[in-house]
């Protein structure tokens, strides 16, 4: 194997980082609260899909558990406080 095929990026990996990096533009360009939580669980999402795809999967199992579960958690209480 040459040193350039070691480097190279395969397409999947381009796809994932392409939707990683649309999920935080989105993060960042959303004003809504709500649709603001929504885009980041995405965007967790994808960085799940960008760990996994460089074999890094204990990585994207705790970033599941954090984007996934306890951030949207976390944020649905804080509103829920926030309203009354």
């Amino acid at each position: 194997m040459c040193r350039e095929e070691a480097n190279s990026l395969i397409p999947l990996q381009l796809v994932v980082i392409g939707f990683t990096a649309f999920g935080a533009a989105a993060v960042v360009l959303v004003h809504d609260l709500v649709r603001q939580a929504i885009a980041l669980v995405f965007y967790g999402f994808g960085l799940v899909a960008l760990f996994l795809v460089f074999q890094a999967p204990d990585v994207a199992l705790s970033e599941l558990a954090v984007s996934g579960i306890a951030y949207p958690l976390v944020l649905v209480v804080a509103i829920a406080r926030a309203k009354r």
